[in-house]
Order: structure tokens, then C-alpha cells, then sequence
């Protein structure tokens, strides 16, 4: 798909589509979290709500996922050993995009074109604090985690919002925004996306959908240096996955995972794999447990309905 169509088919979904209508997703009631002789133990592949539209994954701790929806926002949370799960928040109306959880149980959440925050409580599924980001038209897409704070992307705007953490994790009372500069130019379409640390977790890394280009963020002065990685392209890069020095790119609507084997300050990387699978369907992010990678099917290409099934698969880590 082209990224125009592309970006023009999710902007009219997050915008013109209702709800989750579905009696599941509007009581959060679901099939009990305990295991059934007759499924495997962590099964490859699981089914969500029908009508969710998940976007964002986040896993931890142990062997729970969180899926964000853009149809209303909610949360659903799932057992990665039997794969099923419920609603643990109805969601404000507005889309769930990015995902993280961190080591305290919070759920930090990118608002996508509501152009805010929350940060949930991943057990009770309470909202805990929320953030405007912006006040016009934004894209609060995607949000890592680090000791000192969150940082969500805008994929409309050239700027990180940051949520600097007090003594002890404490939640800020408004973010901070750090305007983004250097080498990246904001372009139609999709800009910042993923977002991910650098391996020697001294600054971030960035992916640009619309151009295929990978930024490395000094995360106090918002300055872009492009990641060289010759001649490769990352276009339609959705989701970022670090582990040690190989950063995991979701090229959503190619089916394909890309890895990108940096070097420790991640100013240059090598494309070193790229992974497809038959199950995938428009996949946006990307999360891993164990030696599994776990994906949502966003399902673009795929008008929503209230009934429309959606599903998240796992792959070996290569």
C-alpha cells in the first residue's frame, strides 16, 4: 500500500470509527485466564475482541500483554499462557496507540489523535494520571520508558513530550516538550514513530515512517542525528523493539520485521534480517517474552466493523 493511502485509510479510522460494540469489549467479560487442557501453554497465536483495532503491545510483568485499541481506547489484558484475557479499562473515546509498561505497574499510553496521555494502573486498570500534550491537531503515537521518564512521539509534530519522574517514579504534574531538530525534516504523512533507547542508554532512537530514515535523540536537547544504515530503507516503520544491540523495526504494512544490528551509541546500523510470516496481517508493534516475539494485526487494509476479528501472533526470536 502507499504510504498517502496508507496514512490517509488510518487517520479517517482513528476519526470516523464508532466504538467497540461488541458485548465483550463493552462489559470487558472474557473466557477465565486459567489454562484448558484442550490449548497449549502459550499459543502461538490468540484471538482479541472483535471490533478492538488493536495498535500498541506491551508485555510484563510476567506473562501478561497489554493491547491498546484505536477504536475507543480501551485496554485488554492477556494471559500469554492460555491467551485469553478481558477489558481492564473502557477507554476515554479516544485511540490507545504505543504502549509501555514499566517496573512500578504503570501503563503508559500514546493518545494518537487525541493528542494525550494516561498512565494506568496495569493491574486494577485504573487511570492513574492524564496528560494533554497537545491542543490543536497532533498524533501521540508511540512512548519508551526510561529510569527518569517516559517520552511519547508526535507524528505530526516535530517535538517528545517528556514525563520527567520525581523521587521515586513520582508522576510530573504536566509534560514537558522537547522540540525536535538536526537532521530530521518533518515530511506529509507519518514522522516520528517508534521510539526505543539507544543500547548504551544514553539517548533514543526514533524511526520515520514516512521516509524510512532512523534518528538517533539526544533526549535533552531533542537534536536528530540520522542513523546511518546505507543504502536500507525502514519505510512504513511502526514499532521499535531493542534487545542488547539489534533493534526490531515493524514495517507495518510490508508484513515485515526488520533487524537493524547497531553500534553501542546507535549513529550507524546494519540490516541484518528481515522476518514475514503468512499470519501477519498490517502488524504495528512488537513486544517480546521469553524467546517469542508477540505482534498485533492492525488490520488496515481491513474496513472495521464491530464484528471484525483481530488477532496477535507470536514468532520465534531469531
Amino acid at each position: 500500500m502507499k504510504v498517502a493511502a496508507f496514512v490517509t485509510g488510518f487517520l479517517a479510522l482513528l476519526v470516523s470509527t464508532p466504538a467497540v460494540a461488541t458485548a465483550e469489549a463493552a462489559t470487558g467479560a472474557a473466557s477465565p485466564a486459567s489454562a484448558s487442557a484442550s490449548k497449549p501453554a502459550y499459543p502461538p497465536e490468540f484471538s482479541l475482541p472483535n471490533g478492538f483495532q488493536p495498535e500498541g503491545i506491551a508485555i510484563g510483568p510476567g506473562p501478561a500483554a497489554y493491547f491498546g485499541s484505536r477504536a475507543n481506547g480501551a485496554i485488554y489484558r492477556a494471559d500469554l499462557r492460555t491467551g485469553e484475557g478481558k477489558i481492564i479499562n473502557p477507554g476515554p473515546g479516544t485511540p490507545s496507540l504505543g504502549l509501555k509498561v514499566d517496573p512500578r505497574g504503570r501503563l503508559f499510553v500514546a493518545g494518537g489523535n487525541g493528542g494525550n496521555a494516561r498512565v494506568i494502573d496495569a493491574r486494577s486498570g485504573e487511570v492513574i494520571k492524564s496528560y494533554q500534550l497537545a491542543g490543536g491537531a497532533a498524533f501521540v503515537n508511540d512512548v519508551i520508558v526510561t529510569p527518569d521518564a517516559a517520552y511519547f512521539t508526535d507524528s505530526i509534530n516535530p517535538v517528545l513530550y517528556k514525563l520527567p519522574f520525581g523521587h521515586r517514579g513520582a508522576l510530573p504534574d504536566e509534560a514537558v516538550k522537547v522540540p525536535l531538530s538536526g537532521d530530521i525534516v518533518y515530511t506529509n504523512g507519518f514522522n516520528a514513530n517508534g521510539i526505543t533507547p539507544t543500547p548504551d542508554h544514553k539517548a533514543l532512537v526514533i524511526v520515520q515512517s514516512s521516509t524510512g530514515k532512523l534518528f538517533r535523540v539526544d533526549p535533552s536537547t531533542g537534536v536528530a542525528t540520522l542513523v546511518d544504515i546505507g543504502a536500507e530503507t525502514l519505510v512504513n516503520g511502526d514499532g521499535l523493539l531493542l534487545q542488547g544491540r539489534t533493534l526490531r523495526v515493524v514495517q507495518n504494512s510490508l508484513n515485515t520485521v526488520t533487524s537493524v544490528e547497531l553500534d553501542r551509541h546507535a549513529t550507524t546500523g546494519k540490516v541484518v534480517g528481515k522476518l514475514t510470516d503468512p499470519r501477519f496481517d498490517v502488524p504495528t508493534t512488537i513486544a517480546a517474552f521469553r524467546d517469542r516475539l508477540y505482534l498485533p494485526n492492525a488490520r488496515f487494509s481491513t474496513p472495521p466493523t464491530p464484528t471484525t476479528p483481530y488477532n496477535a501472533v507470536s514468532v520465534k526470536r531469531p
